[in-house]
């Protein structure tokens, strides 16, 4: 997942770079209101963090911006104003959430999950998901690779429909635990590793390819080629 992060403080820029970094989300920082509106308007970003007070243009003024070019990406404010009518003002200048400085990382990297979660899921819902030989029927809740059904448990069916969904999309750990375990805290990222073992030879019979490419270090992708 790629973010834009808007912000003139270069600590707090580091900082924030540093904690999103480690759960694996690709950052970009603007210093300034102009270049970050320049920026956001190309349209190659998952999540934008905005401040509030820049240099050159405000955040408000920036989320104007970015609606009006139809851009539906997410966009959450950074502001030390915690009134009620500044909340109001943030929200109507068309960002999703909004965050009180002095925040903490915690709870940013929960805004952040809850946003980016929101982007992924927010595709169109069609019946039938294809793949390949794969099909999954979202309707009638049936799953099947060429002519043979797939037995799934629940979990296996929630991953496998998040795989589909992003076919030829690397998807980290983080973002497979979030979807298919709705951000329980109690579940450890391992816990995918052992769901795509319970998953690969349901998809594996009579001799068909393993369409699951593990990438080492971050997660697993569905490769339609091998589908």
């Amino acid at each position: 997942m790629k973010i834009l992060f808007i912000e003139d403080d270069k600590r707090l820029a580091k900082l924030v770079r540093g904690v999103l970094e480690e759960e694996n989300y690709s950052i970009e920082i603007e210093m300034d209101g102009e270049n970050g509106l320049e920026c956001a308007l190309r349209g190659i970003h998952d999540l934008i963090i905005l401040d509030w007070m820049l240099p050159g243009r405000d955040g408000p003024s920036i989320c104007r911006q970015i609606r009006a070019a139809r851009s539906s990406v997410p966009i959450l404010m950074l502001t030390a104003r915690g009134q009620i009518e500044d909340r109001v003002s943030g929200l109507e200048s068309g960002a999703d959430d909004y965050l009180v400085k002095p925040f903490s990382f915690d709870e940013l990297i929960a805004r952040v999950r809850a946003l980016t979660r929101r982007t992924l899921t927010d595709q169109v819902d069609a019946t039938e998901l294809r793949v390949g030989s794969i099909v999954m029927d979202v309707k009638a809740h049936t799953a099947r690779r060429g002519e043979l059904p797939l037995d799934l448990t629940k979990r296996e069916w929630d991953l496998l429909e998040f795989l589909l969904r992003h076919s030829g999309q690397t998807l980290s750990r983080r973002e497979i635990l979030d979807y298919v375990w709705s951000f329980d805290a109690a579940v450890q990222p391992a816990m995918v590793d052992v769901y795509i073992s319970y998953l690969r030879p349901k998809l594996t019979v009579s001799g068909r390819k393993d369409p699951i490419q593990t990438v080492r270090g971050f997660g697993y992708k569905l490769d339609p080629k091998n589908a």
